[in-house]
């Protein structure tokens, strides 16, 4: 848990000093920034969908994840209460919960983030978190720089997402096979582009609402586990 622990305190770091800095910068380098962060945001998700939609053994599951997510995210209307949480507290940033949606997003799905406390948690190396906490201090810092200090809540996010499945690791390693970790990676791959597509006012989609789509890959892999454990009993 020290990986975590340094990459959510360096997100914090990254997310004053990028605060700091804003309020110093005129609109038209705010703008510039805010066009960066969406491209970034675009570039990286097409990456990680490609590098991991070869190692896919279920190739429509990712629809599905991101169709049944959708669904019940929008029932739920998480948006909604998420712009509601964040706009009542920070009535003067009109783009935080974008720019928050977008950070969880950037800083929670991807590669490093997810094996990184599975590495932790069962050869105590932390070496991928401590690789992600220096990316997340500059990213949050860029981030911050562009939406404001409340991207430093994303480290919260963090936290309780690398903390879980560091005590998932701990107690049921058989599931996180590789081929759970690329689908999770795919779907993250696409809820990422969204943001960026966001960002950019490409079109608009509620990205925030989508993030129960995370969750249908590991109860995929979790049923098929069951199934195939029972089918070994009869």
């Amino acid at each position: 848990m020290i990986g975590t622990i340094a990459n959510t305190a360096l997100i914090i770091v990254g997310s004053l000093i990028g605060g700091t800095i804003r309020r110093g910068l005129k609109e038209k380098y705010q703008s510039i920034l805010y066009t960066a962060m969406g491209l970034a945001a675009f570039g990286l998700g097409i990456n990680a969908v490609v590098q991991n939609m070869s190692q896919s053994s279920y190739p429509v599951l990712f629809i599905a994840s991101l169709a049944i997510g959708g669904v019940i995210g929008t029932a739920l209307d998480i948006e909604g209460h998420f712009n509601n949480l964040v706009n009542s507290r920070s009535k003067s940033e009109s783009n935080l919960a974008r720019g928050l949606s977008t950070a969880i997003m950037l800083f929670c799905i991807g590669t490093l983030s997810i094996l990184g406390p599975v590495n932790s948690a069962l050869y105590g190396d932390e070496t991928f978190l401590f690789t992600n906490a220096t990316l997340d201090f500059v990213t949050s810092m860029v981030l911050a720089s562009t939406f404001g200090y409340g991207i430093a809540f994303a480290a919260v996010v963090l936290f309780c997402w690398q903390g879980g499945i560091y005590l998932l690791a701990s107690f049921a390693a058989p599931l996180l096979t590789d081929g759970l970790m690329a689908e999770i990676s795919i779907v993250g791959g696409f809820l990422i582009l969204a943001s960026g597509l966001s960002i950019l006012k490409i079109k608009e989609i509620s990205t925030m609402n989508m993030l129960p789509a995370l969750a249908v890959p590991p109860l995929w892999f979790a049923l098929m586990h069951f199934t195939n454990g029972l089918g070994g009993l009869l």
